[in-house]
């Protein structure tokens, strides 16, 4: 096995993703993931902590760019154009890699309780970096809240359209797009 071959982390997930599809999560193990990607075990846990956590991975690197983009949004922003700004650079890191195992971990996903754990956390998490970085920005907190929560919404269903999509468009188009429905939905409640 080759030790320090560059793109170890990106073939961990990969391997991980096709395994968990091919025998299911709970199935597959540390050792068999090392083996696919061609690393040793302890390889493995330089990246991660357990096997939950390689569909994470990125996570705080998408929650970086999330906050990023919401603090270098124009002064006069709303905090929604603020979300937009942060989805728009978010997503501008996504190629296609994320897109061609998109459908395959949404499967994954939806076939373990351990793994739809973890990917609600991650979701947390995200909401957390964007109420802070709209908090910095001097919206009150409540407002804050909401619209980091939409801003999650719409990247789930963003990623999710994009990912299942063959066209052309790039994910900042699909989260955009998903930002504008749920903010007409909003619109709707009162």
């Amino acid at each position: 096995m080759a030790r320090w071959e560059p793109g170890a982390r990106e073939r961990l997930v990969v391997a991980a993703v096709d395994l968990f599809t091919e025998q299911g999560y709970d199935e597959t193990t540390v050792a068999q993931i090392a083996e696919r990607a061609g690393v040793t075990r302890s390889t493995f846990f330089r990246h991660f902590a357990d096997k939950r956590e390689v569909l994470a991975a990125g996570q705080e690197t998408l929650s970086t760019l999330l906050a990023e983009g919401i603090r270098e949004a124009p002064t006069e922003a709303t905090p929604l154009e603020a979300v937009a700004a942060g989805l728009e650079r978010a997503s501008g890191a996504m190629g296609p890699a994320n897109r061609e195992l998109g459908p395959r971990i949404k499967a994954a996903v939806a076939a373990s309780a351990e793994l739809q754990e973890r990917d609600a956390l991650k979701h947390v998490g995200l909401a957390v970096a964007m109420t802070d970085a709209l908090v910095g920005r001097g919206v009150p907190g409540p407002t804050a809240r909401l619209a980091a929560e939409l801003g999650v919404l719409a990247f789930k269903q963003g990623f999710a359209d994009w990912s299942d999509g063959t066209d052309g468009t790039d994910l900042a188009q699909h989260t955009l797009a998903a930002l504008d429905d749920l903010r007409a939905a909003t619109a709707t409640l009162s």
